[in-house]
This record gives C-alpha cells, structure tokens and sequence, in this order.
C-alpha cells in the first residue's frame, strides 16, 4: 500500500506542500529557504518533501493550501534511457500527482521545471528549442497577464532569473499564456483557474541564484569559468518582480 504523506498536525492549518527534485543538500536547504523567505511563509506554513530521497506516497489534496514544485537538474523531455531510475520514479510519481491536480484545479505553481511537468500533463510541446542560460532575463507579460491575480499590476516587462535546457515551444488551446522573453516564448501559463507554470524562478532572489550556481556549476548549464562572472551580473540585476508572483500565489491560497 503506498504510504501517504502525514497531514497537517495543528486543527485547521492547510499549509503549503514544497515537492523538490533537487539532490544536492545545498541546493535543496535553499530552495526550502527562499521559499518561506520570499513567499512569506511561517515555519509551520511550509512542509518539504525532497523526491530525489523519499517516494512521494499518496497526496490528499484536502490536507494542503496549495503544492509548490521547485526547479532542478531533471528535464521530462531527455530520452528515458538518459534517465536514471530516481528520476523515472519521481516522473512517475509527479505524473500522477499533476494529472490530479489539473482535474480539480487544485493551487498549484511549477517553478521552472513545472513548465516541463505541468506541460506534458496538458499536452503542451515540451523540448529543448528554447533553453536559456543561467542568469537575468527580460520578461514580458502577455494581455491576459493584466488580468490574473498573481500577474496583474506588475509591470509589462521586468527582469527575472532563469537557466533551462528545456522549454514549452507550444501550449494547448486550453491553457492561458501569460509570459515569454526574447528567447522562450512560454515563459508562465495558468491552466484552469488556479494550476500555474513559469519558466523563470519567482522563489529566487539574488543570493539565492549564486547559491545555484556554485552548486549547478558542473551540470552544463554554463562554462565553470563564468561562475563568478554569472553570479556579480545576478547581483547587479534588480529582479524585485518574480517573487510577488509567489507570495501572491501564498496568500490567495493559503487556508
């Protein structure tokens, strides 16, 4: 019988399910960070399951404010034979997890890897045309941005972070585009009411972002010996808009 995840332990707190894929410590201990850090999250408002060391189990949607699934070195669209048997499991697991999150529309946001994983839920074109390296970007909202609670009022173009091998080429007629930037054209798409993907990171703030590069240096994402250079242009950029879109998203769903 597959184990399912412990509920909430205090009567009436739904908090936020964090799932990682991140097997790096460093790594994975900072996305837990930004994230009650950005989202404006109390302690006891986020649980963090790290897939690459436990089997997810089963979920019970009730039992949660909303799931927020952070980034990391998986790309759903590599061959399977590329794939080693950790991330065939977690794919699995993930599969089943976004499929129902879809059908009851349950508070979801995909950050950069969601984009490969809620994407291939709905049929969207997932490959590595539109990879973008490590660092800044320019993001541009699309007209029904203006319009979704987690994008609306910011500006029609602001800076962000981002790095991904690969990206959604197309979307089907269903979900709603909300962002692309001069490289990928789907950079954040809502499905339903309340399921989100964006491609670029609104848990990371600068620091955040260097902590990734010392750790992702060696995963081809970027010559090594721009590390340091990728990490001072991270800090001169003033990405202060990304992180509203997850502390919007934590404090519309948060019960």
């Amino acid at each position: 019988m597959p184990r399912r995840e412990d509920p909430p332990t205090t009567a009436g707190a739904r908090p936020f399910l964090l799932l990682s894929i991140r097997a790096e410590p460093a790594a994975a201990v900072d996305e837990h960070r930004s994230v009650l850090r950005l989202g404006a999250l109390a302690e006891n408002e986020l649980r963090a399951i790290n897939l690459t060391q436990r089997s997810l189990g089963h979920v019970d949607l009730d039992d949660w404010s909303g799931i927020i699934l952070g980034g990391g070195p998986y790309n759903v669209s590599d061959p399977i034979a590329a794939k080693n048997a950790t991330q065939r499991r977690v794919e699995a697991e993930l599969s089943e997890l976004t499929e129902r999150i879809v059908a009851a529309d349950f508070p979801f946001l995909g950050c950069c890897y969601g984009v490969g994983t809620l994407g291939s839920a709905i049929g969207a074109a997932i490959d590595r045309t539109h990879g973008e390296p490590v660092g800044p970007l320019m993001v541009t909202l699309t007209d029904a941005a203006h319009h979704d609670p987690l994008f609306a009022d910011l500006p029609a173009g602001f800076a962000a972070y981002g790095g991904h091998k690969e990206a959604a080429t197309r979307l089907p007629e269903h979900a709603v585009h909300l962002a692309s930037s001069p490289d990928c054209p789907v950079q954040a798409f809502r499905v339903g009411t309340n399921v989100y993907a964006t491609q670029f990171h609104p848990e990371l703030d600068a620091e955040s972002l260097c902590t990734r590069i010392d750790v992702y240096r060696d995963f081809g994402y970027f010559d090594p010996s721009e590390a340091s250079a990728l990490q001072a242009t991270a800090r001169a950029t003033d990405a202060q808009h990304p992180p509203t879109i997850l502390k919007r998203f934590t404090e519309r769903y948060r019960r």
